[in-house]
């Protein structure tokens, strides 16, 4: 079957390492299943695999890809859960110590077919196409859960998303502005500021510029470059939420702001099945969908790549095998 897959790894050139071409039919273990992929997402966390984040060197040749929908054995629509928790887990997933995702321990999505567990098989809705349904199990399950799990937000709220233009920074204002919020957005582009006002944000503010009022809840992907800037721009038992450090993980933090506040800091990742669910119910009930940036055959793969690498990607890339 023809798949996208790591090849190599290479930290400074990492589409060295990416190649589409044959692979085998995936392995079958007991309890899983295999599912006809008709569209996967492609993530950062694709290119970051093939610069080795992640993913070692001695479980080459890998498969990429976290997201997919498609079709089961027996024909059934569904969306893959891209987290594979140990099978005697019983909690969130995302809490397991020996959890993974799809194409980091186990071949992922970027494939004709790919074997998941059963239990990770979420059915599709019906008011979802393959190309928008592939977009939500990693970006946007992320958003859904940074925002009404972690934030609990709630209608009349102000959100703060650090960094307008990627995956889960424009699920995060879609879903934020669909539940009734009002979504402030920080950008260093203008060109991806102005796109995010079509998605409902209220305002948008150059990175790192004092806001006109503080808000409820800052949502955060950018890391070092902006974490004083959102710890500064919270209210009085304000609540920050991050998934994510793309300019660096050390970052300052002014305990006393923390305590004296009585902010709240909280860590994210990914989301559960149960979130995924409810997810694609919010979706389909609100019209709300992803935005796709392009829908590229399998085999053009690393077009897609090449324009991420680039950065010149606003919102979802989907392959089709």
């Amino acid at each position: 079957m023809i798949a996208a897959y790591a090849s190599k790894l290479d930290a400074d050139d990492p589409l060295a390492g990416l190649t589409v071409g044959e692979r085998p039919e995936p392995d079958v273990p007991a309890g899983w299943t295999t599912v006809t992929v008709r569209a996967a997402a492609l993530n950062h966390h694709d290119l970051w695999s093939l610069r080795g984040v992640g993913l070692d060197e001695k479980r080459l040749p890998m498969i990429l890809g976290c997201d997919a929908a498609g079709v089961d054995e027996d024909g059934n629509e569904v969306v893959v859960h891209a987290v594979v928790s140990n099978p005697d887990w019983r909690d969130d997933e995302t809490l397991d110590p020996k959890r993974s995702l799809l194409s980091e321990r186990y071949q992922g999505t970027f494939a004709e077919r790919v074997t998941v567990p059963r239990r990770n098989l979420v059915p599709k809705p019906p008011g979802l196409t393959f190309e928008e349904a592939a977009c939500l199990p990693t970006a946007w399950l992320t958003a859904y859960r940074m925002l009404f799990t972690q934030a609990a937000v709630r209608p009349g709220d102000t959100v703060l998303v650090q960094g307008a233009g990627g995956g889960v920074a424009t699920a995060l204002v879609s879903l934020g502005a669909a539940a009734g919020t009002r979504v402030w957005v920080t950008s260093r582009d203008p060109a991806r500021a102005s796109k995010v006002l079509e998605l409902g944000a209220d305002r948008l503010f150059p990175s790192g510029e004092r806001l006109p009022e503080r808000v409820d809840v800052v949502l955060e992907t950018v890391g070092a470059a902006t974490w004083k800037h959102s710890l500064r721009s919270l209210r009085p038992g304000g609540t920050l939420v991050t998934s994510g450090a793309t300019s660096g993980y050390s970052a300052d933090t002014e305990l006393n702001r923390v305590f004296f506040l009585q902010l709240r800091i909280l860590g994210s990742t990914m989301g559960t099945r149960d979130e995924l669910r409810r997810l694609m119910a919010f979706c389909e009930r609100s019209g709300v969908r992803p935005v796709v940036h392009g829908v590229l055959p399998l085999d053009e793969a690393r077009e897609g790549f090449a324009a991420m690498e680039r950065g010149d990607v606003f919102g979802k890339v989907v392959f089709t095998p």
